[in-house]
């Protein structure tokens, strides 16, 4: 596996997530769209960064996870904040990935209750599970954008 053609891919992801919002600007990319259970698109740009952080970094990097998933989606910011946020994780994913094997050991464990695959994933496996997460959401954030540019600004308030 080529560690920089990954991240070729997951940068792909981020900056569309983040050209969406950028379209919005901050206030319409912290509202929800109109839907019961909806996340603002900030949000979920958010839960993004934290999805490819816990899974590369703590399960492959063996960096420490602080993770408070349930805090993601009612995480709230600037595009510049978030913008920076992205760039900062792509550095630590490039160092979690540069010596990477993949049929090592993973170096943690996910909890059995946690969301995400309902199977024992290889180092690979995670790596596709992370591009699994990031294309599906970057494709609910444009969805997201859809429906928010169909209501107006004082009615998304």
């Amino acid at each position: 596996m080529n560690s920089d053609e990954y991240l070729y891919f997951l940068d792909r992801a981020f900056d569309g997530m983040l050209a969406v919002l950028g379209e919005l600007g901050d206030e319409r990319a912290n509202q929800a769209p109109p839907f019961d259970g909806a996340n603002s698109p900030w949000a979920i740009t958010y839960h993004c960064t934290e999805v490819a952080d816990y899974w590369i970094g703590h399960l492959i990097g063996g960096r420490e996870s602080n993770r408070d998933r349930a805090a993601e989606f009612t995480a709230t910011g600037t595009i510049a904040d978030l913008t920076r946020v992205v760039t900062e994780l792509r550095s630590r994913l490039q160092n979690d990935l540069e010596l990477f094997d993949p049929v090592a050991p993973l170096a943690n464990t996910p909890p059995a209750d946690y969301e995400g695959p309902s199977r024992a994933l290889t180092p690979n496996g995670v790596l596709l599970h992370v591009l699994e997460e990031l294309a599906q959401h970057h494709g609910q954030v444009e969805v997201s954008r859809d429906a928010l540019s169909t209501v107006p600004v004082e009615a998304a308030l």
